[in-house]
């Protein structure tokens, strides 16, 4: 696909997108859509060739001529944690705009993405409607749920992504990385490592564990980020064993670099960067639609059957589809980390996690049934204390 080719970003957030394809080589005009005024107060800073638009229901006929259009939409009533509406809610429910102008546009190229649990809320309603528009205007369609702690961040990040095109196969570049042998896959979260992620706020029905990787860092609406992820370091000094990420170490676990949002106000840095995309995911989709002319077929029968069901990955059959249980890792292999986990936290800075909230947490976690880390605990319930 040529460089130059024109984009569309919708519901644009702080540049996810953007940046992933600038990263794969895409340096044609960018048309960008966001509401907020602190999300784009950011495009300006780090985008300032982009033309910027505020209401995505403003969206020309002509969609700008982008041949390209992709975007992250509201997850507000799809996610577990949100309202659960559905696609028919008022946040969520904008796509539908987008994809009646995309029926009347017919851009090459449409990328969507969301949380895993649009597959499966209502019985997968919002995928039905995604895709049963996608394949009435004309679409070839191919969708796979990626993890981004294995595209080069320590975040573990699950998300969906929908890939489809006029007249190019969406598949080939979804599932590239097939074409190799499967390699074994790394250690399990109950692995411990030099630091470990986890969820303060949890401890009820879950620990949100990651070894070496963070959970998922989630928005906000405040600038104590309830539900930001905390770290433990064994083997630290007894006061620096739980940690809580800097916005510069946010940043960077989603990819952009330290300082990305610093044009936003300090209140809305961390609900800017939870609501991202995590942009290396973007760019290795980003670098499989510059390279679509050099791809080959990939054999997905094995993988793929024929559904009335929404699993982690599948590709549109005529007016079905076929699904399966693709993994959310690369075939051939996590991407390198430039930073791990500890390391960041080192360079990047982090906060000392309270002695309310570990009290609270191992309060939580000391009457549920959930399996833990002995050593863990000991140390959460010491770091308490202080």
């Amino acid at each position: 696909m040529h460089p130059e080719t024109p984009v569309l970003s919708l519901f644009s957030g702080i540049g996810g997108f953007e940046l992933g394809f600038r990263k794969a080589g895409f340096s044609g005009e960018i048309h960008a859509y966001e509401n907020w005024v602190a999300a784009r107060s950011v495009l300006k800073h780090r985008l300032p060739g982009a033309t910027l638009h505020e209401d995505v229901r403003g969206i020309p006929a002509d969609l700008h001529n982008a041949e390209i259009v992709f975007g992250g939409f509201p997850c507000t009533d799809l996610s577990q944690a949100g309202k659960q509406a559905g696609i028919e809610g008022s946040a969520s429910g904008l796509i539908l705009g987008v994809l009646e102008a995309v029926e009347k546009a017919r851009p090459e190229w449409v990328l969507l993405e969301n949380v895993p649990n649009m597959l499966w809320l209502k019985q997968g309603n919002a995928m039905d409607v995604i895709t049963g528009a996608l394949s009435t205007a004309g679409y070839k369609w191919a969708y796979r749920m990626l993890d981004a702690q294995h595209f080069g961040v320590a975040q573990r990040r699950k998300r969906v992504f929908i890939l489809a095109s006029l007249h190019h196969d969406p598949a080939l570049v979804l599932f590239r990385d097939r074409d190799s042998p499967e390699r074994a896959a790394g250690p399990i979260s109950t692995v411990r490592a030099e630091a470990n992620g986890f969820y303060w706020t949890e401890g009820n029905r879950g620990v949100g564990w990651g070894a070496g990787v963070v959970p998922t860092i989630k928005g906000s609406t405040t600038a104590g980020i309830p539900s930001s992820p905390a770290v433990w370091i064994p083997g630290a000094e007894p006061d620096l064993r739980f940690r809580t990420p800097s916005i510069e170490s946010l940043e960077m676990l989603q990819g952009f670099r330290a300082g990305w949002t610093k044009a936003a106000p300090t209140r809305d840095r961390w609900k800017l960067v939870g609501n991202a995309v995590a942009v290396p995911v973007v760019r290795w989709i980003a670098d499989g639609l510059r390279a679509y002319d050099t791809l080959t077929p990939v054999g997905l029968d094995a993988r793929l059957s024929k559904s009335a069901g929404w699993e982690w990955a599948g590709v549109s059959v005529g007016s079905g589809r076929a699904t399966g249980k693709i993994p959310t890792r690369l075939s051939t292999g996590s991407l390198p980390r430039r930073h791990s986990l500890a390391r960041l936290l080192q360079t990047r800075g982090s906060h000392p996690l309270s002695s309310g909230a570990a009290r609270g947490f191992s309060g939580r976690l000391g009457r549920s049934r959930l399996s833990y880390d002995h050593q863990f605990m000991e140390d959460l319930v010491d770091y308490s204390r202080t």
